[in-house]
């Protein structure tokens, strides 16, 4: 676990709330104060700032928001393992996580918290319209999808959304992962799987603005069929 710099952290009181946002962020200052009121409107938000040498915290702080300062870039699944802690510290009983660029819209969160108050899921997946996406993340989550739905013995929509619900107690078994990337969250789905949580699903706008992917083919492939290996692992208890 990359070092917490306590010294630019804000602190945060025991929660009184049973939920709050989750905001990884690395180099989105120009981004991240938009998306924390947005989000704010809803739930307390917490960002974890991966060691941007920026502004986003900064940002963060005077958009409202609790932030937690990652001395080194770590990777997003890193981010989400230090917010999960500092959650399950403040004895929250969910969270909402979603992305510092705006490609998530805040306003959604209560979707996610209706599914999670009136079934209590462990885990719930924003799932996006995939004919919506450009036509390289289309096809990566195309075939990501069919991919681990055989790696798992079980489809599961969206499974590279990084607009989630999670609940304690699978927050408290993904503390021990590695992940670094997005293969923490396919990871997380397996998880869920292999402790037989339940896992849900919401629809949610898909947002692209028009910017180039940062998606590299070769090595997401790579990376995504060594994630699917270990997930039939986890998913068949080995």
């Amino acid at each position: 676990m990359p070092p917490l710099d306590r010294g630019h952290t804000s602190p945060m009181p025991p929660s009184a709330d049973p939920l709050i946002a989750l905001i990884p962020a690395y180099e989105e200052g120009p981004r991240i104060a938009a998306v924390v009121r947005a989000a704010a409107a809803h739930l307390p938000v917490v960002v974890i700032d991966d060691g941007s040498t920026d502004d986003t915290a900064a940002a963060a702080e005077a958009a409202g928001a609790t932030v937690l300062r990652q001395v080194l870039n770590a990777g997003k699944g890193a981010a989400l393992r230090a917010g999960f802690r500092h959650a399950l510290d403040a004895g929250v009983d969910a969270v909402v996580t979603l992305d510092a660029d705006g490609q998530h819209d805040p306003d959604e969160i209560p979707r996610c918290v209706a599914a999670f108050e009136a079934a209590r899921p462990e885990l719930v997946i924003g799932q996006r319209d995939f004919s919506r996406m450009p036509p390289v993340r289309r096809l990566s989550n195309t075939l990501g999808g069919a991919a681990l739905a055989l790696a798992l013995g079980r489809g599961v929509p969206d499974n590279q959304s990084g607009y989630r619900l999670i609940g304690r107690t699978l927050m408290r078994a993904l503390l021990d992962s590695d992940e670094s990337g997005f293969e923490f969250e396919v990871e997380m789905i397996a998880r869920c799987i292999a402790l037989g949580l339940p896992v849900s699903s919401v629809p949610i706008a898909t947002i692209y603005d028009g910017a180039p992917s940062h998606i590299r083919p070769l090595h997401h492939l790579r990376e995504f069929a060594r994630v699917t290996r270990k997930a039939r692992r986890i998913a068949r208890g080995r």
